[in-house]
């Protein structure tokens, strides 16, 4: 089976292949991995078939929690079935929108995000699903690994926060896999802990094995950055949750804050101001400015000259904003669609409805985005190229703003009546 260190050479060669976009490539190849299977070890009731959002189409936390959710019994209360990947996409902050570039001695990297951000993501879905959980901080690794195992003991799943690249099967000190980035711990098998997430790829990972690691290695990745350290949380005996109205009132507001911050409407904490302007719907037109202007230090044309660099950057800006973690299929706007047609059912949200199509028909649109920064484009003919993205910043950022104005105004309506 496939491991997921090889998945961006997998698609690579897909395209060489049968000439496919990246996107395209990528899809096929996540359909072509096998679906994942139950393994020995793994607490009761924990599978990985995800519900309301597929591999190629989920986004990495939402997907994690959801299966998590599940197996802890945890129930949408409009629909009385289990929370799907979409709905707590959307509770989580849903879409947006930031890029950002960071120069190196030996290389410069390029990032985009596609969800909700600054504000924290998980934190937000789990508040606003009202799901009772139990959460432990401690500084010593003795306290932490004994209420791993009580956990798992009492058949709930720990979530653990981990620095990527510290985990033994990654082992990287690449700037990508430096952040920090969620796991689940799902069972034992032998010595080993089984977990779920944290893969070479995070979000192709659901459809490999899961990975294993012993005590000592997952404690050394839980304490490589002092704010993570020991950081855990499980859903409590009883996971209770929101009633049907207020998860509708959590729903709302997290629609208002991802309309806002999409319009730059909503102010931004802890964001520096020099930074705002990277952010939502003004931050796809500043970097399309950037594309543009080849006469600063900068603009993109002189940032990225070094054909080497031009290269790296694009490959692991293309990776990131294709990768189910920050970005994903379409942009996550497919998801969110289905997120907004999920919410309809929910009290007083019924306009939503009418809401999801224009973000449905977003979602092609940033495939092409996501295809067009293609790291292979010919370097000579930069200026060109660059223009080109430009051009489809430009037009998605008009479309976007149209979508969240009615969005928000539909909300606002909603709210008001």
């Amino acid at each position: 089976m496939v491991r997921n260190k090889h998945f961006k050479a997998r698609v690579r060669e897909r395209m060489q292949k049968t000439g496919e976009r990246y996107t395209a490539a990528r899809r096929q190849v996540l359909m072509s991995l096998p679906a994942p299977s139950d393994e020995r070890g793994t607490l009761p009731g924990y599978q990985r078939v995800p519900v309301g959002g597929t591999a190629s189409a989920g986004q990495y936390d939402a997907a994690l929690w959801q299966r998590v959710l599940a197996q802890a019994g945890a129930t949408n209360p409009a629909t009385g079935e289990l929370y799907t990947t979409a709905m707590l996409a959307g509770l989580a902050g849903g879409i947006g929108f930031m890029f950002a570039t960071f120069e190196y001695r030996e290389i410069t990297t390029a990032t985009v995000v596609l969800h909700s951000h600054p504000e924290p993501y998980t934190e937000r879905l789990l508040d606003r699903s009202g799901i009772r959980l139990e959460r432990t901080v401690t500084a010593s690794a003795k306290a932490a690994a004994a209420q791993l195992d009580e956990a798992m003991d009492a058949q709930r799943v720990p979530v653990v926060r981990v620095t990527h690249g510290a985990l033994p099967w990654i082992s990287s000190d690449a700037p990508e896999h430096q952040d920090s980035i969620d796991v689940a711990v799902v069972g034992l098998d032998g010595d080993s802990l089984l977990i779920d997430g944290g893969g070479w790829s995070p979000g192709e990972d659901a459809a490999e094995p899961l990975h294993r690691a012993t005590r000592a290695e997952l404690a050394a990745a839980r304490s490589r950055r002092r704010s993570d350290k020991h950081w855990a949380v499980r859903v409590a005996a009883d996971p209770g949750g929101h009633d049907t109205p207020r998860l509708a009132a959590s729903a709302r507001a997290s629609i208002l804050e991802t309309a806002g911050r999409m319009l730059g409407t909503l102010p931004l904490t802890g964001v520096p101001a020099s930074w705002l302007p990277k952010f939502g719907i003004q931050g796809m037109r500043s970097w399309a400015a950037l594309l543009r202007d080849g006469t600063t230090r900068r603009g993109w044309p002189a940032l990225f000259s070094d054909e080497e660099r031009l290269r790296t950057g694009f490959q692991l800006l293309q990776s990131i904003a294709g990768g189910a973690r920050w970005g994903g299929t379409g942009g996550q706007r497919g998801l969110y669609a289905d997120f907004l047609s999920d919410a309809a059912a929910l009290p007083g949200l019924g306009v939503l409805e009418d809401a999801a199509p224009a973000y449905r028909s977003l979602a092609p649109l940033w495939d092409e985005l996501i295809d067009a920064l293609d790291p292979e484009a010919a370097v000579g003919d930069r200026i060109t190229w660059f223009g080109g993205i430009a051009d489809r910043l430009d037009a998605l950022a008009a479309l976007e703003e149209q979508a969240a104005r009615r969005l928000g105004a539909m909300v606002g309506s909603a709210e008001a009546s």
